[in-house]
């Protein structure tokens, strides 16, 4: 499907697929799928190194990626830090943005409690740090 930036008709952004490979040589792959409408498909994809700490990073930047992607050239994001910690008898996955729009940079944080992939929760970690700044953004234009 083509990439077409979002527009403020939209309803929301969906988390449609994520899928981490481990590769040879102590690498690791992200791709995550976004979709907008059910009609506009928006990639990611990163790669890094192949331990915890790279792999929610790699997540974290693949979710990143497939966000700029749907906001075309008006956002710019960075992972700063992506962490899992037990809190409370949970996993949770923190993670830590900047992000750049509109001539403004903003320090973003977002968290997930998890069951199970700590990847996949660095992924909707990221969602839920961009969710208010992207609403904002829909709403606006």
């Amino acid at each position: 499907m083509a990439e077409t930036p979002l527009n403020s008709e939209d309803q929301r952004i969906r988390f449609e697929e994520f899928d981490l490979q481990v590769e040879s040589g102590g690498r690791c792959s992200a791709k995550v799928v976004l979709t907008w409408n059910d009609d506009d498909e928006f990639v990611g994809t990163a790669d890094g190194l192949d331990s915890q700490t790279g792999q929610l990073r790699c997540a974290a930047n693949a979710t990143s990626r497939a966000l700029e992607k749907a906001f075309g050239e008006g956002l710019s994001l960075s992972v700063l830090g992506v962490k899992a910690i037990k809190a409370f008898d949970a996993v949770l996955v923190v993670v830590s943005l900047t992000s750049h729009s509109g001539g403004q940079d903003q320090r973003l944080v977002g968290s997930c409690m998890i069951d199970g992939a700590l990847a996949r929760g660095a992924a909707l970690a990221v969602l839920s740090a961009t969710n208010r700044l992207l609403a904002n953004a829909i709403s606006s234009r």
